[in-house]
């Protein structure tokens, strides 16, 4: 028998040995892999495992192979192909067939992508020897006849909250001269995420002292969808918890992912990216390294359109991405793939470096199909397919967050069209901070005269905090650039924004005035911004609140409205107002706008319980919640929320309302006013009665408050 990388087959140094290796660690996860893949090897000959580097596919064979050797007495032949050297590789075939011939043996092959092409030729020169079956992992499949292929996907990982993890429940109401709590992230949330247990396993061997614990949960189930749920990441960045915090292992993730991951402990993952793309063609080599510039997933038709130029094609660009998949990307789902975060960062030093110049190009044309996305959903908000607009806008946010960076060749200036785009994604779907941050630091460096849009969203963000006096002077410079822009619409919205902030502080004639402006400004084709319908609804709302008995509503509350709630009159059913009719206004009905609806719903919600009619007031909430939770609108949820509250105490059941008030008391602008009816529930309960409820409610989620939400 000859000899192979210096010793026989089963020897020390050939590569190939009768013993299965060692398990160092602990295996977590991978139930269903493990079942599947035992599944397959009882009834398939050939069976694959497939999957980018590190995702675990040899500790997925270790683990199934010494499970079944261990109840059934297999004959395991275990071939690392990844420390063989090339000149060995032509004995491989004949050792191989020679060793196993007459044996009803499980040879498993290690690394078969390493031998490339001639890898095919291999495996099905051995299935030629009767009684062997092989599991074979590799980044690329075989493709040849009789191949099982199980993917082996990333570990579970915990989905990013819709807002900001919270704080303990207060024992008090913010306001009463007691500090806000450290924020914490329950453990009990992420804990049974099998990325989470493995970086919390890993991290204790790094430092016997680390702990998951409510102050690190966040940062550390941060840090588990920032690698991707990939094992061999998460084992890199658990090895650094002795020198970093998870809080602090984020942050330097995020400035120098390659420089962190390559000083944790075991193989660095620039290697592994290195060793693939060996393997790849000049075509993937160079695909690969231009779908650095996709923060998050991608599909197909993004990967033509931003990679497609040059010397690859729209058409080459998806072959090559065909190709690729999933030996470099992982799996993302319905047709999309990502590059994880740690390949990424090597590939994005290349792209910036190669000789090509592609770099500058790529990058362009990301921040192009970003700007096209978002005034495609802009677009789909204004058309009424609202849930479809923030679907597209949040699948495509990392992309979008990326081409919102004011100091990217790009500019403030195209960082504030997409931050304008998104203004629904902001303001009406719960995530006022984030849109604050972007376009405050675009405007921060924008060069006067600032545009008026962004100075209109920036003071509609900057009030949504209750911060009516931080929003007066933008409101000023805004109205400025609006008129010297000529921009009517901005005008329009701007009154609209004035009326808004004279609502939420009780001014509602004013509010009532202001919001007259707006309609009689707005164009019949506004173009941007929330529209006619919208503006309509706030109209409605402060005139409930100033003449309720002007506002009409349906004496049925389930009367001509699919979702059994309200609208305004059979004429204009989006709730158009008296003045508006008074007026003559020509507007023919639009799509419905579900957001303009839910406010409308509460305007009447407001009418029906001036009305003394507190059950239809209810219904009218419950329809507009349905929308507000839908579209994760936090500031209606409170304000809904608030209103409920006023109604169970209009009944006398204070402690219900005080558990309300405390659902929602972090989604409500800090710096606003406490709701009036949170006065009168507190002189009605004890102290120790409100304070109880108020914190029962706040640990409470809504929808366990109001069953009648459930579905």
């Amino acid at each position: 028998m000859s000899d192979i990388a210096g010793g026989r087959v089963g020897e020390a140094g050939s590569g190939v040995r009768q013993a299965v290796p060692a398990e160092l660690s602990s295996f977590i996860g991978r139930e269903r892999e493990l079942t599947t893949l035992a599944s397959l090897l009882a009834t398939e000959r050939l069976v694959m495992l497939t999957g980018p580097a590190g995702i675990g596919k040899t500790r997925l064979a270790v683990r199934t192979v010494r499970t079944l050797g261990d109840g059934e007495g297999l004959d395991v032949v275990w071939a690392d192909l990844a420390a063989l050297p090339e000149r060995c590789w032509d004995a491989l075939a004949a050792e191989l067939a020679e060793r196993l011939a007459g044996r009803a043996a499980l040879l498993v092959l290690d690394g078969c992508e390493q031998l490339g092409e001639a890898g095919a030729g291999l495996v099905a020169e051995l299935l030629r020897l009767p009684g062997l079956r092989i599991l074979a992992t590799s980044q690329r499949r075989l493709r040849i006849a009789g191949e099982a292929v199980l993917a082996v996907p990333p570990l579970s990982v915990p989905t990013a909250p819709s807002v900001q993890p919270l704080a303990p429940a207060p024992s008090v109401p913010p306001g009463h001269g007691q500090p806000e709590p450290a924020r914490r992230f329950p453990v009990a949330d992420v804990a049974g995420y099998a990325a989470v247990r493995l970086f919390e396993e890993r991290a204790r061997g790094a430092d016997p002292f680390f702990e998951l614990t409510d102050r690190n949960a966040a940062a550390v189930a941060a840090l588990c969808r920032a690698l991707d749920g990939i094992p061999g990441a998460l084992e890199l960045a658990a090895g650094r918890s002795h020198q970093y915090a998870p809080a602090q292992a984020l942050r330097r993730l995020g400035s120098d992912p390659l420089g962190f991951l390559a000083g944790g402990a075991g193989r660095s993952t620039r290697v592994d990216a290195e060793r693939s793309l060996r393997l790849a063609s000049p075509a993937e080599r160079l695909l690969w390294e231009r779908l650095s510039v996709f923060a998050g997933s991608f599909d197909r038709a993004a990967v033509a359109e931003v990679c497609g130029f040059g010397a690859l094609t729209p058409d080459t660009a998806v072959e090559a991405l065909l190709r690729l998949a999933p030996g470099l990307l992982a799996d993302a789902g319905q047709g999309r793939y990502r590059l994880p975060l740690s390949v990424r960062a090597y590939a994005a030093r290349r792209l910036a470096h190669g000789p090509a110049g592609d770099g500058a190009t790529t990058a362009r044309r990301h921040r192009e199909r970003s700007r096209v996305v978002a005034e495609r959903a802009a677009r789909l908000w204004r058309a009424g397919a609202q849930r479809e607009a923030r679907a597209l806008a949040l699948r495509e946010l990392p992309e979008l967050r990326a081409a919102m960076n004011p100091l990217s060749a790009g500019g403030p200036g195209a960082a504030l069209e997409i931050a304008v785009s998104l203004w629904f994604l902001w303001t009406a779907c719960g995530m006022a901070a984030e849109g604050r941050r972007h376009v405050e630091r675009a405007l921060a460096v924008h060069p006067a005269p600032r545009p008026a849009r962004a100075l209109w969203l920036a003071a509609w963000l900057v009030a949504a905090f209750g911060e009516s006096d931080g929003a007066d002077p933008l409101l000023v410079e805004a109205w400025t650039a609006a008129v010297y822009e000529g921009e009517d619409t901005c005008l329009a919205y701007l009154a609209h924004l004035r009326g808004t902030i004279a609502l939420w502080e009780g001014r509602y004639e004013a509010a009532a005035e202001e919001y007259r402006e707006g309609l009689e400004l707005l164009p019949a084709d506004p173009g941007f911004g929330p529209g006619r319908h919208a503006l309509r609804a706030a109209h409605t709302l402060a005139v409930a609140r100033t003449d309720p008995a002007a506002v009409p509503v349906e004496e049925d509350p389930r009367d001509g409205r699919p979702d059994g709630s309200q609208g305004g009159s059979p004429e204009d059913p989006q709730g158009g107002s008296p003045e508006d009719s008074q007026r003559g206004s020509q507007d023919s009905p639009a799509p419905a706008d579900l957001w303009a609806r839910s406010w409308l719903s509460y305007a009447h919600a407001l009418v029906q319980r001036h009305a003394g009619r507190p059950a239809r007031a209810r219904d009218e909430l419950l329809s507009a919640l349905r929308t507000q939770f839908a579209l994760d609108d936090t500031l209606g949820q409170a304000f809904s929320v608030e209103l409920l509250a006023e109604l169970e105490a209009d009944q006398g059941r204070y402690a219900e309302a005080a558990r309300l008030l405390g659902a929602v008391s972090r989604t409500r602008p800090r710096a606003a006013p406490a709701p009036r009816v949170q006065h009168t529930v507190r002189t009605r309960l004890t102290p120790q009665a409100f304070r109880a409820a108020y914190t029962s409610g706040a640990r409470t989620p809504l929808r366990e408050l109001l069953p009648e939400l459930a579905g």
